[in-house]
């Protein structure tokens, strides 16, 4: 009876104890479920890693990143990777990837009992999609909390995203060192090609590289680098990917690495991209939202004419020295900003010299004087004035101003193309003093020139400081026909959900200058690059009709020039304002001619437009009058209609015509077509 009564209890017991048992796995399960379920319909969090602000081209091609010590993120399809680094990552970060549901539990118990073992960790356990969570969303502090976290994340990963998605955005936010993220900036950093490119032995090395960044990087470790790429090798071999002997060949194969000095990230218009920092802030897109990125900044510069700017500022001014050398260029047509160069090497030092406006820009400046003087009526193309040592008189009559020719040298009666292409300082302050400084201040606002000027005899030499913007934003007037057009940089701006943050109004124009004066004055700058011009030494290197300046100062050296198609100026010379030697001073105008030509390689040769009201007749150069038949040199000149000689040249015993009246417009027109045509062909086999 007794054991009746006791197999009774034990039976109960037992059946109670089962349903306890299924009672928990029901509420295990269910809870399960219900995590699981909740996971799957909540949203995962916002990614912690920045997607850095990108700077593109005029054409809409990525530059670069915004902010200073990123590199571009350049996402790449699984399909753009080379399979050796699919496979190589797998058999070293995670072999069972394909096999697990964001969560290696085989792969925790081992780690598990290996560091019981040895008392510390020296194995992990995380998936590559746990490191993935980690990278998107949490921080590398080593808590509890936070491993919890991430396997939670990684759970939802895995339930969102098929496999190959996961491992996509793997390979594309991985860090591999020296400001690389992602595998395609990887690729371009050590190798210099894109991901699909990368051999065996080069897919090895830089999966090897995740595990410890600088502690693998090649640059920085060669053998450490070699040890793990051996460790990486081996592993697909155990994988079964490859066989022992392509591991080997693999390892002993020559890798040819990208030099670290051409590390594209603070190479690529470093100086026009702090550039747009400011113009973004002047915007009212402040810092922080720079900062925090995926910005889409959409650019005016062109990729090509930057990388000839670059080039051609490195071939004339030493690396090594305190030399330095500025260039911006604008497009005259629409103010676009093309190129900017501010300094022969921005790590060494990031002042942007394009905007100094501590630099005299000498005779670059006279130009402006000669353009106030053409509107004023006050001087034409064949005014002449004696080249020789002179005072002039200024605040009535109180103060002397005594110029003096570069050398020494002086030119005796000169017209003003003479006057322009030898750069004579006598004939420049005689026309200003016939004007007044105050006209030549006047019609440089109206340029947009901004710098501080006082109206002094000595300001038609350009002893005023003025910046290279603003002397290539003048100078775009020039080459517009008179039309000036506020510079801008920046098109467009982008949020990351494509927003629309900032668009450029449409361009507008305003004519400041009348087209005939301007183009006069181009005729005659056009004189600079021709025989006697202070620009001829680099005649030879442009094929295309080009007009501008040169400047020299004791410590500063320009040329400012223009084609139809931009206006460029470019200005050589020392910080601390240290004298600059003769052969400095020549480095300025191969610089312009060679980023002028690189720049519009594929643009056809164009001449400027000639304006309805100017007028191409033949002079005597000796008198400015009219050409006579006898006039050993005769000389076709351009003028506004109205403006040119109506006296013809006696002192050569020539023979005037019946009717001089009529004569020279006949002349004029025929001549002006030949003249045309004969520079184009000047230009063109030049």
């Amino acid at each position: 009876m007794n054991a009746k009564k006791n197999y009774t209890k034990a039976k109960r017991r037992l059946r109670l104890f089962l349903w306890g048992i299924i009672g928990t796995l029901v509420l295990s399960l269910g809870a399960s479920a219900s995590v699981l379920g909740y996971l799957y319909m909540t949203d995962l969090p916002v990614s912690s890693i920045q997607q850095s602000s990108q700077l593109l081209d005029f054409h809409g091609n990525v530059l670069t990143a915004l902010t200073p010590g990123q590199t571009q993120q350049s996402a790449v399809k699984l399909a753009d990777v080379a399979s050796e680094v699919v496979q190589a990552t797998i058999a070293t970060e995670d072999r069972q990837f394909y096999h697990h549901m964001g969560i290696d539990f085989k792969g925790v118990a081992r780690a598990f009992l290996v560091n019981l073992e040895h008392l510390s960790k020296k194995q992990g356990a995380s998936t590559l999609t746990q490191q993935l969570a980690r990278n998107l969303y949490l921080s590398h502090e080593r808590t509890w909390t936070r491993k919890a976290k991430e396997a939670l994340y990684a759970l939802q990963l895995e339930m969102k995203y098929s496999k190959d998605e996961i491992l996509e955005m793997y390979l594309n936010q991985v860090y591999y060192g020296h400001g690389a993220y992602g595998i395609e900036a990887a690729a371009q950093l050590y190798f210099n090609k894109p991901a699909r490119k990368l051999s065996l032995a080069e897919s090895a090395l830089l999966a090897g590289i995740p595990r410890g960044p600088s502690y693998y990087s090649p640059y920085l470790n060669m053998k450490n680098a070699k040890d793990r790429q051996k460790i990486v090798l081996q592993n697909m071999v155990d994988m079964g990917d490859i066989t022992q002997d392509t591991a080997k060949r693999a390892y002993n194969e020559m890798l040819v690495f990208r030099p670290q000095e051409e590390r594209a990230e603070t190479l690529v218009a470093p100086y026009f991209r702090d550039y747009i920092r400011r113009e973004l802030a002047a915007l009212g897109i402040p810092d922080e939202i720079v900062e925090a990125g995926g910005l889409h900044v959409y650019t005016t510069l062109d990729k090509r004419a930057q990388e000839a700017a670059e080039e051609a500022v490195a071939k004339q001014i030493p690396a090594a020295g305190d030399l330095q050398a500025a260039l911006v260029s604008i497009d005259p047509r629409n103010g676009y900003i093309k190129a900017m160069v501010g300094g022969k090497n921005y790590r060494v030092n990031q002042y942007n010299r394009v905007f100094a406006d501590t630099r005299q820009p000498g005779s670059a400046f006279k130009p402006i004087v000669y353009l106030a003087a053409l509107e004023k009526r006050a001087v034409t193309a064949a005014t002449h004035f004696v080249s020789a040592p002179t005072s002039f008189s200024y605040d009535e009559g109180r103060q002397v101003y005594k110029p003096r020719n570069y050398g020494g040298k002086y030119y005796g009666d000169i017209d003003l193309r003479q006057a322009i292409a030898a750069s004579d300082n006598i004939y420049a302050v005689s026309t200003i003093m016939q004007i007044g400084p105050e006209q030549v201040i006047s019609l440089a606002r109206r340029l947009g020139i901004d710098s501080s000027m006082k109206p002094l005899p000595s300001l038609a030499l350009g002893t005023f400081p003025v910046s290279p913007f603003e002397m290539a934003s003048a100078y775009a007037v020039f080459s517009n026909e008179g039309k000036r057009v506020i510079p801008r940089a920046i098109l467009k701006v982008t949020a990351p959900d494509r927003r629309v943050l900032y668009e450029a109004s449409p361009m507008e124009s305003e004519q400041v200058i009348d087209p005939s004066d301007t183009y006069v004055l181009t005729s005659l700058m056009e004189s600079v690059f021709e025989s006697g011009g202070t620009g001829n030494r680099v005649a030879a290197s442009i094929k295309r009709p080009v007009a501008g300046k040169t400047g020299t100062t004791d410590s500063d050296a320009w040329i400012v020039g223009y084609t139809p198609e931009l206006s460029t100026a470019v200005w050589v010379g020392y910080d601390r304002g240290k004298m600059i030697s003769v052969s400095e001073s020549h480095k300025a105008a191969p610089i312009f001619a060679d980023y002028t030509e690189k720049a519009l390689t594929s643009v056809p040769p164009k001449i400027f437009t000639v304006p309805d009201n100017v007028v191409s007749i033949y002079i005597d150069p000796d008198t400015g009058k009219l050409a006579g038949e006898n006039c050993p040199v005769k000389r076709l000149e351009t003028f506004v209609k109205g403006t040119e000689p109506t006296e013809w040249c006696d002192q050569h015993g020539a023979k005037q015509p019946d009717s001089p009246q009529a004569k020279p417009v006949q002349e004029t027109q025929e001549a002006g077509k030949r003249s045309w045509w004969q520079h184009f062909k000047r230009w063109w086999t030049n």
